[in-house]
């Protein structure tokens, strides 16, 4: 198969691997590969991958699917700082969008630019997750490696160099960056100037439907049909985002949403992001419980709505919505000798519905239109989860054909920036069709009315609590 039969090509850069669709231009998946790699984590909190792991599953990714390389498009992991010399070299692995370890950068930021006019420019706080903290934060313990940097690529974007030998950035991607006028999508001279960073390190700035590539939740909002205001994109993927395409850019006023420019030009979108959602159940299933998942949600569903008064509060490692917090942490809070792991399941599914509708309740202050939901990532597949979440939101949640959102909405940007398609609009109505709802139960509306506003009052309490740093032999031991 080649670029030549007509087919579309999606590459998604994740956290945990590369996923490779190809598409008709109707929409029908004909074949799809996988290709995982490892996260290093090598202090607490830090999260770091080789560039390199990402170019190799994404030869095998594309081997496999028998494919031309120039009809690829492109979504991924957003955020990563992938520094490159001169020679286009990595210098160092890249620091990715869960690293914790910049808040010392946020606050400089914070303060050399002024968090209101901040916020107006880039429709974001500094967040350690970004990708302007890391810079300053190997300017600052990483000199020597700062003074070799030629050249600056988010995750999926050194991926395309290494394919076409392209250096390139969409506005979707870029947004997340803290360095662009999300207002205006270009670059932000007053940010770089604020900042003392070099405009010659960044790439050009096109749109998605130029380039074909655009940030994960972006392509993955793409992927499930929301081009434009309408339905919201809900991800249960390893975070966990609530996201709707607005028209215009509007930030919210304390920045406890992002907002970015959206993969369809002259739109915008706002979104809320939780650092740990299916990451939660994986979190209890891999470190605690062990057995098999089916099992595990098997022995969830025999407990009722709200657990018998256990909460999970799923800041497994810190949290961006609606509190920007890196250190914050996780909790179960009302356990009783009558919870067994059935009863801790439960409470991870829910805690995590409750964490989504933080960021729906916040969607609804910009006048966000909320009617129904469109659901996408691994968590998706499980209809309990489904059921917890349709009922917590009071929404019904629509699933699509295509699980894999963000590599078939790359694909979806491929077509229209070949031609294949006049714009994201004709691309979604040819291309994405749901295939079953899931509504929310009215039996369990009151157990988690009751629930969320216990839920609520979870961080305000517990973050009063110290929260010691690891001593070195820890660091040590657990490096």
């Amino acid at each position: 198969m080649t670029a030549s039969s007509g087919v579309l090509i999606g590459l998604d850069v994740g956290t945990t691997g590369v996923k490779a669709l190809a598409v008709t231009p109707t929409g029908e998946v004909v074949a799809r590969a996988e290709h995982g790699y490892p996260l290093s984590t090598p202090r607490p909190g830090w999260a770091e991958q080789d560039p390199e792991d990402w170019w190799r599953a994404t030869e095998a990714a594309l081997a496999e699917l028998g494919v031309d390389a120039p009809a690829v498009g492109f979504s991924g992991q957003m955020h990563g700082l992938v520094a490159l010399d001169e020679r286009d070299r990595v210098l160092r692995s890249a620091i990715l969008w869960n690293d914790q370890r910049t808040a010392e950068e946020c606050s400089e930021i914070e303060e050399r630019v002024g968090l209101e006019h901040l916020i107006e420019l880039t429709g974001n706080r500094a967040l350690t997750g970004f990708t302007a903290p890391k810079l300053l934060w190997l300017r600052r313990h990483e000199p020597a490696t700062f003074a070799r940097i030629r050249h600056v690529l988010l995750p999926k974007d050194y991926v395309r160099l290494r394919l076409t030998g392209e250096r390139a950035i969409d506005a979707a991607d870029a947004s997340g960056t803290l360095l662009l006028d999300v207002s205006r999508r270009c670059w932000s001279d007053e940010m770089l100037e604020a900042l003392e960073l070099p405009s010659a390190w960044l790439p050009p700035v096109a749109e998605s439907t130029e380039i074909a590539g655009a940030g994960d939740q972006a392509a993955g909002a793409l992927g499930v049909g929301v081009a434009g205001p309408g339905p919201l994109s809900v991800v249960l993927g390893t975070s966990g985002v609530v996201f709707a395409a607005l028209p215009a850019y509007r930030p919210e006023p304390h920045a406890r949403l992002h907002v970015f420019c959206h993969a369809v030009p002259e739109t915008w979108h706002a979104m809320g992001v939780m650092l740990s959602a299916a990451g939660s159940l994986g979190w209890l299933h891999d470190r605690v419980l062990g057995g098999g998942y089916d099992e595990l949600l098997e022995a969830a569903a025999e407990w009722p709505p709200g657990a018998e008064g256990l909460l999970f509060q799923p800041y497994l490692a810190g949290e961006r919505t609606p509190h920007a917090d890196p250190d914050a942490r996780g909790a179960f809070v009302g356990l009783s000798l009558r919870h067994d792991r059935g009863a801790l399941a439960r409470a991870v599914l829910e805690g995590v519905a409750y964490g989504l509708r933080d960021s729906l309740e916040l969607l609804r202050t910009l006048g966000v239109s909320v009617e129904r939901g469109r659901v996408s990532g691994g968590g998706a597949r499980s209809r309990l989860w489904l059921r917890i979440l349709a009922s917590v939101l009071d929404l019904p949640l629509e699933r699509t054909a295509v699980e894999e959102g963000a590599a078939f909405g790359a694909a979806l940007l491929s077509g229209v920036a070949r031609g294949v398609f006049a714009d994201a609009a004709e691309a979604v109505a040819a291309c994405v069709r749901v295939t079953d709802v899931v509504e929310p139960e009215a039996a369990w509306r009151d157990a988690y009315a009751e629930a969320y506003a216990r839920y609520t009052e979870l961080y305000p309490t517990l973050s009063t609590l110290a929260r010691p740093e690891p001593s070195e032999a820890g660091r040590l031991e657990h490096a």
